[in-house]
């Protein structure tokens, strides 16, 4: 036998909160809910050497992985470092890509040095130099110049000299705080050879 189920009186309505509209105001419209777009396409995770090549070919040529990895036919940065862990020929072919990365790095320094900044005349008639577009060139060298030296540090990174010093090698490098610490080091080893 189904249960009734007893209800009680009715509850008034609560006042609604909404402030009173001025005469002559419309009420604003509700923006639009937007529809629900599909999931994308599974990215592929299975590792091929066609993949792999085109990923190493960009990076060589100065796309970055991040940009690589947002077209749809490539798998996602965290599938391909780990690749890089689980296929030692990929790793060696991702490492030589970023060694010739940092070559193009260096080539591209010299176009965007050579580039002819955009002249404009300002309200004297005088033909300027847009500074704008100076300093936006600037940064993209040195953000080159610092890849360039992080990639392939040999090369492109800050130079170290080694001296001779009475048969021993003394390591000068560009960094004074460094200079003057090796200079206390020579110092010391000439007073235990004198000693």
């Amino acid at each position: 036998m189904p249960e009734t189920v007893k209800k009680g009186p009715k509850r008034p309505a609560k006042p609604s909160k909404a402030k009173p509209q001025a005469q002559g105001t419309a009420t604003p419209a509700k923006t639009p809910i937007a529809p629900k777009t599909k999931n994308p396409p599974h990215r592929p995770v299975e590792y091929t050497e066609e993949i792999a090549e085109e990923v190493c070919w960009r990076l060589a040529h100065g796309e970055s992985l991040v940009s690589i990895c947002s077209d749809e036919h490539v798998p996602h940065c965290a599938t391909i470092y780990r690749w890089l862990i689980r296929f030692p020929i990929f790793c060696e072919m991702y490492a030589r890509a970023r060694e010739d990365q940092a070559d193009t790095n260096a080539d591209e320094i010299l176009a965007i040095a050579d580039e002819m900044p955009p002249e404009y005349t300002d309200e004297k008639g005088r033909t300027v130099l847009d500074h704008t577009y100076l300093a936006w060139q600037k940064q993209r060298i040195e953000a080159r110049k610092w890849t360039s030296a992080k990639l392939k540090p040999r090369k492109y990174g800050d130079r170290v000299a080694v001296e001779g010093v009475d048969g021993g090698a003394a390591i000068k490098t560009e960094d004074a705080s460094a200079n003057k610490f090796l200079e206390i080091i020579k110092n010391m080893e000439m007073t235990k050879r004198a000693g």
